[in-house]
């Protein structure tokens, strides 16, 4: 069963060998790509030295072995038709739908390509040469076109040729090279400036003012190794374009029963009282009217707080639905949130033709309004609980009452035979879930949450694929699903494709949006930067996955480990070549223990009830996803769907089991499968193993945005979000899973994927020196020191051109990724204030939690705000978190102040080094001046706190100047003791 097998060539079906050394042949060390000799040589003679996956150039050496062998095998490449551009576009058509390609969408039997056995192949190849032999008039064509496969028309095909790329669902389209070039070598330039700035730093100490200047080259040095890490990962970045008109035209034929795979959608909620059920509601309608087939739709919606709120609310939004959803397909409307629909400020008539269209509009309107006055009163109801606690409609009481001690429950509203809609139609499936919660036992919050979902949707629908949303989270764009599905299901690009990432984007945020909270930078520069790499990072909303990739599974175009010979065991080379911490030696041959399992599993059919628990009990699959043959058989069915040997009678039952609190105990969930846990951010960790693994992500930017929800836009509440994510990374720092050290052994995570991923844990600790850096410019203007010795003409160059190189590096940055350069700067703005607040307080919290076991909260104090638009952005919330910055801007304001005194008492030779004492000033006061701003609130407000804590920390530094005494010309204390002494008193 642990015998290695060869892989089979993706291009024509063969094994592709060993060579003479015993290893398998690999012609891509990139992404592996399964190609044998023979392939690979037609490929060379064609002119194409490119991989067909990935797009790397083949190994040198690979080719010199292939020039050197051309001749031998020339009889046995077919001969290079002169083909149309057309017949190219039909020939791939073909080639990409025939069986013999391996394609996961045209297997009837759910073995993922991974799986597919040799004698299969040969099945398929004997049924293939009978029919040439029926047929000798099958054109040369036809013969070449065998010999390419899909991903070979992608590449050689331009994107905006009509004819010949009728198949390509999806293409890569690169910045321009005059953008990306001038961006590459402006960041080797300020890479080399770097490195004699600080050669000159080091080399010119400060003795005047030695702490100081050692502090400040401290925090630079820390800074550009910030630099480097953000900096790196966006070294190639790309865009991608989608043919989702394509996508149908392959698998929607007309007369046909769709071929599009299924989906799962993950609706996760915990408090109805802090997140509106109102708001929830929107986001599942908008999920129900997804245009997309209705049986390949289902939506689990997650109550972690067992709240009857949200279960009453889910049955008005199902009821609703059956109105919503017909009336949205029948007119494309867009979005498909009724509640941002009839907020929208447009023209509603604008490309509608039907006459009926405003009247039933208007009917839909008042439907939708009746609709929320029936969620109020729910709200409003559950603002006070009975001692007694709350009772169903059947007189029942409610089996969540105490939401740390209740049975899981399971509810089915809409489905394939559940309610239709008004016209008759059948509606998405619809599921209530609220997983067990017992005292004594670890729940893990959010992240234990959705491995709870993924158990209950894998037992009733199975989907191959999972879309989470948070509950804020509405669908912005109908056909969000099909842009993801030309990525995952292409059979050559989409195969090795964990999941598709699409941007976050926000509504309700200021025109200014002062304090960063569309995250533009991040995710139209980063994440784009990232895609060039192995993939955007997972946020945690709005991502597609591939169900296969969360069971912990390697993508299969990476051969689990490569032996030196064909009979080698397949969990000792490794140690060989490389020594491995034993914890990661236990981990790995456990997960090819799985996979070789997977080879006498992957016809279960076979067997009867008996036999089929037995085997799977026996290869430790219990161990790994827990105590549930039906769970287990669904793991095994890459393509989806329910088993056959299930009884649907008891797939409630099996349900109920897996949401159970005690179901995950000693199992792999939360360690190695689902969502992982361990740190409160576990979307990080999440994709963070998945990229370990060797799977890839792709990032999805439709011109539509995909999805929009809601942030927070008041200061206090942006802080605790950014709190929340700093200590999140702060833990992985801490934690096993460090990116530092995890997954370096297996090197399936690319150099610079692994320096993002550091960047994302390291960055709270920039905090530190930051708070210090912003300190300086204040303690030299109190006390007359500067960090910098007086500059010489070439110390002046070097100074000057460190800013030109980072003014020109966020100048061509801009250039290539479209963003502004004012959400640059406000992005800029914020990482000060986030640093020096919520940063600096994460690192704190982090380690007294890690460390020392202490959670430590922060109060939040609410003041009201003007009922008008915007209104929570002048709403101020006193909290811990806004004292670094306030004494920060305070200091540095007494520091100007103070200066300029000190100057006009020294006189004209004092005016010089001033300034680049205010200039240093004024850059703190100028990041933080958003952070003023929303202290001030509307019409420069002030809350009480802030005022008594600016009168404290300006009292203190009064103490501080009186003893600086600026206006007191300095003089001799020795000569003023003697002249004492001679006073006869």
């Amino acid at each position: 069963m642990m015998e290695s097998r060869s892989p089979i060539c993706n291009t024509c079906g063969e094994e592709i060998g060993v060579k003479s050394n015993g290893e398998f042949f690999v012609a891509c060390h990139e992404c592996s790509f399964p190609i044998c000799k023979a392939c690979l040589e037609y490929e060379f003679k064609e002119g194409r030295r490119i991989c067909l996956r990935c797009g790397n150039p083949y190994d040198e050496n690979v080719f010199d072995d292939v020039e050197t062998k051309t001749s031998k095998t020339q009889s046995i490449v077919p001969t290079k038709t002169n083909n149309t551009s057309q017949d190219s576009g039909i020939h791939a058509r073909h080639i990409s739908t025939v069986s013999t390609i391996d394609s996961e969408l045209n297997d009837e039997y759910g073995n993922p390509i991974w799986k597919n056995r040799v004698e299969s192949w040969k099945d398929k190849k004997d049924k293939k040469s009978k029919k040439k032999k029926k047929d000798p008039k099958a054109t040369k064509a036809e013969q070449h076109d065998a010999q390419v496969p899909t991903q070979q028309h992608m590449e050689d095909m331009p994107p905006n040729t009509e004819s010949g790329a009728t198949d390509v669902l999806s293409v890569v389209i690169p910045i321009p090279r005059t953008k990306i070039t001038s961006y590459r070598i402006v960041i080797i330039m300020r890479l080399i400036i770097l490195a004699l700035f600080f050669n000159y730093r080091i080399t010119h100490p400060v003795d005047s003012a030695y702490g100081l200047w050692l502090t400040s080259v401290i925090c630079e040095i820390w800074f550009a190794v910030s630099w480097v890490l953000d900096q790196f990962p966006k070294w190639s970045p790309i865009n991608r374009e989608t043919y989702i008109d394509r996508l149908s035209a392959r698998f929607e034929r007309e007369g046909e029963q769709s071929q599009l795979a299924a989906v799962d959608f993950f609706v996760s909620t915990v408090d109805p009282l802090k997140e509106p059920p109102l708001i929830t509601a929107n986001t599942v309608l908008s999920i129900l009217a997804l245009d997309y087939p209705v049986d390949k739709v289902s939506c689990y919606v997650s109550d972690d707080g067992a709240a009857m709120l949200s279960f009453e609310s889910l049955v008005e939004t199902a009821d609703f639905a059956r109105k919503w959803v017909p009336f949205c397909k029948k007119y494309s409307i867009e979005p498909r949130a009724p509640e941002f629909y009839f907020s929208l400020k447009i023209d509603y008539l604008r490309d509608k033709v039907q006459p009926s269209f405003v009247k039933e509009r208007r009917a839909m309107k008042r439907d939708y309004e009746e609709f929320k006055i029936r969620m109020n009163a729910l709200v409003a109801k559950a603002q006070k609980t009975p001692e007694e606690g709350w009772t169903m409609q059947d007189g029942t009481s409610w089996p969540g009452n105490n939401t740390r001690d209740h049975p899981g429950m399971i509810q089915v509203f809409l489905g394939y035979s559940g309610a239709r809609d008004i016209e008759g139609n059948e509606l998405p499936r619809l599921v209530y879930v609220s997983r067990e919660k017992r005292p004594g036992y670890q729940h893990h919050k959010k992240a234990g949450a959705e491995n709870a979902l993924v158990r209950v949707s894998a037992v009733l629908t199975n989907a191959p694929f999972i879309l989470n949303l948070d509950c804020d989270h509405y669908v912005n764009n109908s056909k969000a699903v099909r842009e993801a599905m030309c990525f995952l299901m292409d059979p050559i690009v989409g195969q090795d494709v964990c999941f598709v990432q699409f941007p976050q984007r926000f509504d309700g945020i200021d025109k200014s949006d002062r304090y960063a909270n569309r995250n533009i930078v991040f995710f139209d520069v980063n994440m784009r930067g990232l895609d060039g790499i192995q993939g955007p990072v997972y946020v945690g909303t709005g991502t597609v996955f591939r169900r296969q990739a969360l069971y912990g599974y390697s993508p299969p175009s990476k051969p689990r480990i490569l032996p030196q010979s064909s009979s080698s065991s397949c969990c000792c080379l490794t140690k060989k070549k490389q020594p491995q911490d034993p914890s990661e030696i236990y981990k790995d041959a456990k997960r090819e223990e799985l996979d070789a399992a997977i080879f006498n599993l992957g016809d279960l059919d076979n067997y009867d009830e008996y036999d089929r628990s037995m085997l799977i009990s026996q290869t430790s699959f219990e161990k790994t996803f827990g105590l549930s043959t039906v769970f287990i058989e669904s793991t095994l069915m890459e393509n989806g769907g329910v088993p056959d040997s299930v009884n649907p009678s008891t797939l409630i039952k099996e349900a109920i089991h897996v949401i159970s609190c005690g179901y995950e105990e000693k199992t792999e969930w939360g360690k190695e499968i689902g969502w992982i846990y361990g740190s409160i951010t576990e979307d990080i960790l999440t994709g963070f193993k998945m990229h370990c693994r060797g799977w890839r992500s792709i990032y999805c930017m439709p011109l539509r945005p995909a999805f929009k929800g809601s942030a927070p836009i008041n200061l206090s509440d942006r802080l605790h979000q950014v709190l929340r994510w700093a200590l999140g990374s702060v833990e992985i720092f801490l934690s096993r899973h460090c990116p530092l050290w995890y997954g370096c052994s297996g090197g399936r995570l690319k150099l610079l994927q692994r320096l993002a991923y550091i960047n994302t844990i390291v960055y709270p600790f920039t905090s530190l020196p930051l708070v210090a850096y912003c300190t300086l410019p204040a303690i030299c203007l109190l006390t007359g020191k500067f960090i910098i010795p007086t500059l010489s003409n070439l110390a002046s160059m070097l100074f000057l051109g460190l800013f030109i190189s980072i003014i020109l590096t966020s100048v061509l940055e801009l250039r290539w990724s479209g963003v502004s350069i004012e959400d640059l700067w406000r992005n800029e703005q914020f990482w000060v204030i986030g640093g020096v607040s919520a940063h600096l307080f994460a690192v704190f919290q982090g380690f007294l939690k890690m460390l020392a076991g202490l959670d430590t909260n922060f109060t939040v104090t609410s003041k009201t705000a003007d009922d008008l638009e915007f209104g929570e952005l002048y709403i101020v919330k006193w909290t811990t978190l806004l004292i670094p910055p306030t004494s920060l801007l305070i200091i540095n304001l007494v520091g100007v102040v103070a200066g300029f005194s000190d100057a006009l008492n020294k006189g004209y030779e004092a005016w010089g080094p001033l300034f680049g004492k205010v200039f240093f000033a004024f850059w703190v006061i100028l990041h933080l001046y958003p952070f003023l701003k929303g202290l001030m609130g509307r019409q420069n407000r002030t809350p009480t706190i802030v005022i008594l804590w600016s009168i404290l920390l300006a009292s203190v530094f009064s103490l501080v100047w009186v003893r600086i005494n600026p206006f007191v010309s300095k003089t001799d204390t020795t000569s003023l003791s003697l002249n004492c002494l001679l006073i006869d008193c």
